[in-house]
């Protein structure tokens, strides 16, 4: 296990009951020493928002995933982290944009199809939003009676 690793368990471990004040300057002491390193940018990030600091979150977790997040589990949830963050600075179209991209990227993550709802909601577009949110519904329901109306509600939300 390589050194930073080490070191950023244990500032993360340290994390605890929302207590984040000693760990954003234990973490960018660590990011200076190692700075190509993704997952402290990553950390940066998420105490960013444990902290309220969206904007900042959104700078880190921009870095995150340009450093190249090692696995798929981690970029999806800098990319839901990050459009979060978009949301909650109204920035709903951002947020949207960012959201497609990260369906193209995970088709198979229901999450991103959530929070695009939300933001083509935020966005104006309650209609995309809508459908959006039936389409995954039918997707991913094993309710018997969703799926043998399935065709029918599709065709009706199309028409």
């Amino acid at each position: 296990m390589e050194a930073w690793k080490t070191e950023l368990d244990a500032i993360v471990g340290a994390r605890h009951g929302g207590k984040t004040d000693h760990v954003l300057p234990a973490l960018r002491a660590l990011d200076a020493r190692h700075p190509h390193t993704p997952e402290i940018a990553a950390e940066i990030a998420f105490t960013h928002v444990s902290r309220g600091e969206d904007e900042a979150a959104v700078v880190a977790y921009d870095r995150a995933l340009a450093l190249g997040l090692p696995s798929p589990a981690e970029q999806a949830n800098a990319l839901a982290g990050r459009a979060a963050c978009l949301l909650r600075l109204g920035r709903a179209e951002d947020a949207a944009a960012g959201l497609e991209r990260a369906r193209a990227q995970f088709p198979e993550n229901a999450e991103f199809a959530a929070y695009l709802a939300v933001a083509l909601k935020r966005a104006g577009r309650a209609d995309e939003a809508c459908a959006l949110l039936l389409d995954t519904l039918l997707d991913l329901s094993e309710d018997v009676g969703l799926s043998a109306h399935q065709r029918t509600l599709r065709h009706l939300l199309r028409g």
